[in-house]
């Protein structure tokens, strides 16, 4: 997973730290974190640059 680069992947300035902000349900949390699943489902490019290339 390269959550670095995903758009819900936002600073929380209160914890001074990431979190993912999708609202997952907690079998979809626990597949994610059991490795069932290759990549996340969720996963949206924060690179708008790429979203701008696409529209062309």
């Amino acid at each position: 997973m390269n959550c670095e680069y995903c758009c819900f992947y936002e600073y929380d300035e209160d914890d001074e730290a990431y979190y993912c902000s999708v609202d997952m349900d907690e079998d979809d949390y626990a597949r994610l974190m059991q490795g069932h699943l290759k990549s996340c489902p969720y996963f949206q490019s924060g690179d708008e640059y790429q979203i701008v290339k696409h529209q062309m």
